[in-house]
């Protein structure tokens, strides 16, 4: 996993470059928001469980099957693995945020958990819809202006929501 600052260099130095201008500011702009990203990485972090049990008694509200007798989560230990993976969904979602890179999520988190929903006869369908549940949450709190360091966040609220995308789509 590299952050944002060692994939540029990396980068760079595999094509014997310096860095550009645009990557500079690219970076630049990066440490300008970074107290704003720790807010938005913080306050999903202290309000995680919130988000994920809204966004799990959400979906089983929309989707009763997946509750009832022969639902995917039907019994107490389908329904913990359940909320487990959105859980975990949701850390690295904020480790990718807090990075700047998406490599962290793919790598440790997105890459062959559509295999394993299928080998497990998960609906991908309905843990995507819950990632999506769990985004809109996780962008209201982000959202709230009470306490967090002012200026646009238009940017990094983007972000985020690609990073939801990205687990919402690697999952369905």
């Amino acid at each position: 996993m590299l952050d944002a600052f060692a994939k540029v260099v990396s980068q760079a130095d595999a094509r014997g470059e310096y860095l550009s201008s645009s990557q500079l500011d690219a970076l630049s702009a990066m440490v300008a928001d970074g107290n704003k990203r720790m807010d938005i990485v913080n306050r999903i972090t202290g309000n995680a469980s919130t988000i994920v049990a809204n966004a799990a008694r959400s979906l089983f509200d929309e989707q009763p099957q997946l509750i009832a007798p022969g639902g995917n989560a039907y019994t107490n230990r389908r329904m913990a693995a359940c909320l487990r993976d959105m859980e975990i969904i949701l850390r690295y979602v904020t480790y990718a945020m807090f990075a700047g890179d998406a490599s962290v999520l793919d790598d440790r988190c997105l890459n062959g958990l559509r295999e394993t929903y299928l080998a497990l006869g998960t609906p991908g369908a309905s843990v995507a819809v819950g990632v999506q549940k769990m985004k809109d949450a996780a962008i209201a709190i982000a959202n709230d202006r009470n306490n967090i360091t002012p200026g646009d966040c238009s940017n990094l609220i983007a972000e985020l929501g690609g990073y939801f995308d990205r687990a919402a789509s690697a999952v369905a």
